[in-house]
């Protein structure tokens, strides 16, 4: 017997049905937002990332040497190979681009709740677009996805951001300082010790006392951004109208009782430029993000493209999972089947024939296909949960009729056979009683 590798999971049918939902949920969501959907491939070369995070991501990816000698990576994100499909493209794209793919992805790195080796995103992003209602059709095509899968405001929230309005604060310290490695500590304020997340501030270039202050202004300005303007003054304007412009397009798109305003929240990635936000648990039981996205408006033109504003967000499917069953929402994935067929006898032709025209209607309908007894069928069709047995049988159909029977009351009724399912679009045993 061999054993599933570690960090990759199994899905039974049940299981499966309760992603489904889930990602139909996220997919239908950006759909009625007008976004289209993309299929990319699982292999990248693994310079791309490289290139985008220098040689130590190597350690974190699943990348070898194929047989033509190519350096290749199975993905571990979506947003190089996009903006890559965007460069390929180029001027023929009509702008914005708005796109969703939901896909696997694979990264080398200690399994954990909510986290493993191989998981699944759906990607939504806009390209070609910097107005502030590029950003909030973002943010709400991620709330209306969660409040389809029955989540609420008291459910998750939206902490809000602006990596401007970081760097901006940190570039009015009079330090020498490393502004990619300062916001990477700010992503793991909640994450560390204090004292420890003020060493990490120090390393990047701040005094101690210039960290703890720094500290401060993030909790000030969580409450009131002028306090941020007052200290750091141009470093920091742009960026606050800019976040004030997205806060006021999410509540014009009805997603801002979703939203906290929160300058803690950074995201870790470095190609991140503009608006940034995470989804959290609203009660902390799920402690860690269950999604993060935001602007990177420099990453096409990284890849050779022309500039190029984008904005996306990535829901990925073990974390959103993880909320859904902590709020008491998530699917429960019983196989869900309206027909079954039943066959008493040599007659195959006659139930195939029905068993099409229920399926053409749009029905799940099952029959059998191992040859079992008339009990055995019975009692596998209770086992799916299907709502109508139609019973085939010689007898009836030497009276040119079939037995409609409702399983949940376990009534029954012989109708003719050339009235079934007749006009009914969706027929059952209360159609004929």
């Amino acid at each position: 017997m061999y054993d599933r590798i570690k960090g990759f999971r199994d899905f039974y049918p049940d299981e499966m049905a309760a992603r489904r939902e889930m990602f139909d949920a996220l997919e239908g969501s950006a759909r009625q937002h007008g976004f289209r959907e993309i299929g990319t491939p699982s292999l990248e070369r693994t310079q791309m990332y490289v290139d985008k995070s220098g040689e130590g991501i190597v350690e974190e990816l699943y990348s070898f040497t194929d047989q033509g000698g190519r350096e290749v990576a199975l993905i571990p994100e979506l947003t190089p190979t996009v903006a890559r499909l965007v460069v390929d493209r180029g001027q023929a794209l009509t702008k914005p681009i708005k796109w969703y793919s939901t896909r696997p992805f694979w990264r080398y790195e200690e399994p954990q709740q909510g986290r493993f080796r191989e998981f699944y995103q759906t990607n939504i992003d806009i390209f070609g677009s910097s107005e502030p209602d590029a950003d909030a059709e973002i943010l709400a095509v991620a709330a209306d996805a969660l409040t389809e899968l029955g989540l609420t405001a008291e459910d998750f929230e939206f902490r809000v951001s602006h990596r401007d309005v970081l760097s901006g604060v940190l570039s009015a310290f009079d330090a020498d300082l490393d502004l990619p490695a300062a916001i990477r500590a700010v992503d793991k304020r909640e994450d560390v010790p204090e004292r420890e997340y003020h060493d990490l501030l120090a390393d990047a270039g701040l005094t101690y006392d210039d960290a703890a202050q720094f500290d401060d202004l993030l909790d000030a300005g969580s409450d009131d951004l002028d306090e941020l303007i007052s200290f750091a003054g141009d470093h920091v304007e742009p960026a606050v109208e800019n976040l004030r412009a997205v806060l006021a397009a999410a509540d014009d798109f009805g997603v801002s009782e979703y939203c906290t305003l929160s300058l803690e929240t950074a995201r870790g990635l470095d190609y991140y430029t503009g608006t940034v936000f995470e989804c959290f648990d609203s009660t902390g039981e799920v402690s860690r993000s269950v999604f993060g996205g935001g602007r990177y408006d420099d990453l096409v033109e990284s890849f050779g493209g022309p500039p190029t504003p984008a904005v996306g967000v990535a829901p990925g499917d073990a974390t959103l999972a993880l909320l859904c069953q902590r709020a008491g929402v998530w699917p429960d994935g019983e196989p869900i089947t309206d027909y079954y067929v039943l066959q008493a006898g040599e007659v195959r032709d006659v139930a195939a024939g029905i068993a099409r025209e229920l399926r053409s209607r749009g029905h799940v309908v099952e029959t059998d296909v191992a040859d079992r007894g008339f009990g055995a069928q019975l009692e596998y069709a209770d086992t799916i949960g299907a709502e109508t047995v139609v019973i085939v049988g010689e007898r009836d159909l030497e009276n040119e009729e079939v037995t409609i029977k409702d399983m949940e009351s376990g009534e029954q009724t012989q109708v003719p056979v050339e009235e079934f399912p007749g006009e009914h679009d969706r027929p059952t045993y209360g159609d004929f009683e």
